[in-house]
């Protein structure tokens, strides 16, 4: 799709989603939403960028290969779990620290980076996939 607003649309509507999607992971624990979804929302917006620009456009844009990033996330979703069962509780047992940054307490968890590590996987994967059926269409 080469249209004129399409392409001028595509890199502000990319941004929107890619935020839209950090929203949904951060809001999950606590409400409907996570790492899944956000993922999906977040490759969405890259597969629109892909459309309007190019897979090319969306290789620069990443930094890092999709894979890479899928794999990365997978690393972060398994150490998430080895880290409650080196605590002694149950694997994929939910722990929180508390450190104070600049004064203010921070609760941090296994949680967030469980999910954190699924929205990579997410993204990565399906980003992957896309990319990959773009280029078969630009063939």
């Amino acid at each position: 799709m080469n249209t004129l607003i399409f392409r001028t649309v595509a890199p502000f509507l990319t941004a929107l989603m890619i935020v839209f999607s950090i929203f949904v992971l951060l809001r999950g624990h606590n409400e409907p939403g996570g790492g899944f979804i956000g993922g999906l929302i977040a490759a969405s917006a890259f597969a629109i960028y892909g459309i309007a620009y190019g897979v090319a456009a969306v290789r620069r844009a990443l930094w890092f290969h999709p894979l890479s990033i899928a794999g990365a996330g997978l690393m972060l979703s398994v150490v998430s779990g080895l880290i409650s069962a080196f605590a002694g509780v149950p694997f994929m047992t939910g722990l929180w620290i508390y450190p104070k940054l600049f004064g203010v307490e921070v609760p941090l968890a296994t949680v967030i980076s469980f999910d954190i590590g699924v929205y990579l996987v997410v993204v990565g994967s399906i980003t992957s996939i896309a990319l990959a059926l773009e280029e078969k269409d630009d063939a």
